[in-house]
């Protein structure tokens, strides 16, 4: 156990470290709040504004997108339905082969889906298939923990003379919100780090984005493109990159920690 735990925290350190030994000096407030310039793929100025905020509205989109799917699924099969409940094993299932399947597999499944549509490569195209891939992983966390809202909670609320839907939104999800937050964040943190399921959906563009339906840079993409390049100066901005990425999963973390706490106070135990 104790090899085991020392063997984390040393592939966790060793990845910071290399990534901000190696990032580090490519950041500065041009990287920030600047969008590609001429000749920024061969040395020139500029910085990557476009793939971060990309990276976010993309992100952000697929997981408002995914939770308005996930969250009313499992509410339905965690007090709708029975537990020894077939279709509730089938669709539980279904979440954990979607999970299984490679991220590469959504890409080309939205790639499929927006050709048959006559859609090309686009923010829109990329939120949609960035949701399927969120859809199991929220589903799956959220499940997990509406299991552990304790069964009284349902059998007093319904004797009480509450709706199942009354029950569903106003008594397990109020009880379940810190789990239900932490499986969203979750998502999001899957959503916003993806490469695979947007290389072929969401397209690369130096602009800002401005609309749903034009292509859209992120982060993922951007490491891979300029990690890519024979210079050296544009591979160490591909670190810097990773570097903001992996800033904003930490963030990310830090506030899923921070409104866990605030929501487990209104917590029945």
């Amino acid at each position: 156990m104790l090899v085991s735990f020392i063997f984390v925290i040393f592939i966790f350190l060793s990845m910071i470290a290399v990534i901000v030994i190696k990032g580090l000096p490519g950041l500065n407030w041009k990287m920030l709040t600047q969008t590609p310039k001429s000749g920024y793929y061969i040395g020139g100025e500029g910085g990557i504004l476009n793939a971060i905020l990309g990276s976010l509205y993309l992100a952000v989109g697929a997981t408002l997108l995914a939770a308005l799917i996930s969250v009313p699924v499992v509410l339905f099969i965690n007090v709708y339905l029975k537990k020894d409940s077939w279709f509730a094993m089938l669709v539980r299932f279904s979440f954990d082969v979607l999970w299984g399947i490679p991220s590469i597999v959504y890409g080309a499944f939205g790639f499929a889906v927006m050709i048959f549509f006559h859609v090309r490569a686009s923010l829109l195209g990329a939120i949609i298939t960035v949701a399927i891939l969120e859809f199991p992983i929220i589903s799956r966390v959220a499940d997990g923990i509406l299991k552990l809202v304790p069964v009284e909670l349902k059998e007093v609320s319904l004797s009480l003379g509450a709706t199942r839907f009354e029950t569903s939104f106003k008594v397990i999800l109020k009880q379940a919100a810190p789990g239900i937050l932490t499986a969203l964040l979750i998502g999001f943190g899957r959503g916003v780090s993806d490469a695979a399921s947007v290389l072929f959906t969401a397209g690369y563009t130096d602009s800002l984005p401005t609309s749903l339906l034009r292509p859209v840079a992120t982060l993922p993409l951007a490491i891979f493109f300029q990690l890519g390049t024979p210079f050296a100066e544009v591979q160490q901005r591909g670190y810097t990159a990773a570097l903001i990425l992996i800033l904003i999963i930490f963030a990310i973390s830090g506030l899923s920690r921070i409104l866990s706490k605030r929501f487990h106070e209104h917590i029945l135990r």
